[in-house]
C-alpha cells in the first residue's frame, strides 16, 4: 500500500504486538509517520530505532518514539499496552488490570485528541473497547476493536487447509467475544461463491466442524504453547484494519464496537459482527445470516460479554 498523503499513526505500547504493529505499517508503507508511546520510554525508543533502520531498505517512513501529545494530530491512534497473562491469573484478575490501564490511556489521548480514531488491540479487547469507548465519550462508530478478525483470519486458513483451496476463495466469519464464546458462522460460509454445503457436497468432502471451530478457538493459545506469545498475525489483521480507514476503501471486516439499541438484546457491550469501514471508522454493521443453533450461540457470547463487562467496568 503507497500513502498518497502525509498520515500519521501513534501506537501506545511497545511490547511484542505493539513492536509488530510498527514494523507491519512501516514495511507496507501504511503512513509517512508512525510514533511509538509506551510508560517504558526506553523500550519504544529502541523499538522505534530498530524499525527505522530498515526503512533504508524500504520506503521512507519516519519511525520513532514520542508522548502522549502525538495523538493531537494523528489520523489514527492504535492501542496495544496492557499486561500479559501470568500463569495461574484468571482471565477476570486480568481484564481489571487491564480496565485500570485503559482508562488511564484513554484519558491520556483525550487529553491531547480531538475526536480521534482508535483501533483498540489490548486484551480483553471486546471489554477494552468498550471501556474506551465509555471513558472517551467518542462516537462507538470511532472506537474500533479489532475484534474477531484474527479469529476469522484463522477460520479462513483452517478451512482452505482442509477443503485445499485458496483462502481469498471462502467467505466465512467468527462473530461474537473474542474469546471461549465465539461463533463460527457456518450457514452463510461460501466458497468460490458456492455455499459451504454446496461445495463440500460436489467435491465428496466431509469437514469435521467440531475439530476446525476447536482449532479455530485456541489458534493463539497453541502459539503461545509452542513460542511464549502471538504477534504477526494481529499485526497483519490490524493492518487490515488501518488499510480500509486510510485508503477509505469500505472494507468490510469483522471488528468490534458497542452495538447501538438497533441489535436488540446484543445492544450495550463490544461485540464483532462484520462492518464496513471508511476513513471516518465503521460506517455500517451487518447482522449476517444465521441459523438458529448460531443465533444462540451469538445471543450467548453476548451474554458472556456483558456479564464480564458488569464484572470490570467498576475498576
Amino acid at each position: 500500500m503507497e500513502t498518497t498523503q502525509k498520515s500519521k499513526i501513534v501506537v501506545i505500547g511497545a511490547g511484542n504486538v505493539g513492536e509488530a504493529i510498527a514494523y507491519t505499517l512501516m514495511v507496507r508503507a501504511q503512513a509517512n509517520e508512525i510514533v511509538l508511546v509506551d510508560v517504558n520510554e526506553e523500550r519504544a525508543k529502541g523499538a522505534a530505532i530498530d524499525i527505522a533502520h530498515g526503512t533504508g531498505f524500504h520506503k521512507p517512513v519516519c519511525v520513532r518514539q514520542g508522548g502522549y501529545e502525538e495523538c493531537k494530530d494523528a489520523q489514527l491512534i492504535i492501542v496495544t499496552a496492557g499486561i500479559a497473562r501470568k500463569p495461574g491469573q484468571t482471565r477476570l484478575e486480568l481484564a481489571k488490570i487491564n480496565v485500570s490501564i485503559a482508562k488511564s490511556i484513554t484519558e491520556s489521548i483525550m487529553k491531547y485528541a480531538e475526536n480521534p480514531l482508535i483501533v483498540v488491540v489490548s486484551n480483553p479487547a471486546d471489554i477494552l473497547t468498550t471501556v474506551i469507548q465509555e471513558i472517551s465519550g467518542l462516537p462507538a462508530d470511532r472506537v474500533i476493536g479489532s475484534g474477531t478478525s484474527l479469529d476469522t483470519a484463522r477460520f479462513r486458513h483452517n478451512l482452505s487447509t482442509e477443503l485445499g483451496v485458496s483462502v481469498a476463495d471462502i467467505q466465512a466469519y467468527i462473530t461474537g467475544e473474542h474469546g471461549d464464546s465465539q461463533v463460527p458462522v457456518w450457514s452463510s460460509a461460501t466458497v468460490a461463491g458456492l455455499p459451504l454445503e454446496v461445495y463440500t457436497k460436489q467435491e465428496g468432502i466431509v469437514l469435521d466442524k467440531a475439530e476446525i471451530a476447536e482449532h479455530t478457538k485456541t489458534g493463539g493459545a497453541e502459539i503461545i504453547g509452542l513460542k511464549g506469545a502471538t504477534f504477526y498475525g494481529v499485526a497483519m489483521a490490524v493492518s487490515t484494519i488501518v488499510e480500509a480507514i486510510l485508503k477509505d476503501n469500505h472494507a468490510v471486516l469483522p471488528v468490534a464496537h458497542v452495538l447501538d439499541e438497533s441489535f436488540g438484546e446484543w445492544a450495550g457491550v463490544a461485540a464483532s459482527l462484520p462492518c464496513r469501514i471508511g476513513s471516518e471508522g465503521i460506517e455500517a454493521c451487518y447482522r449476517i445470516p444465521m441459523n438458529e443453533e448460531e443465533t444462540k450461540a451469538m445471543d450467548y457470547s453476548v451474554k458472556v460479554l456483558k456479564e464480564f463487562w458488569e464484572q470490570v467496568k467498576e475498576q
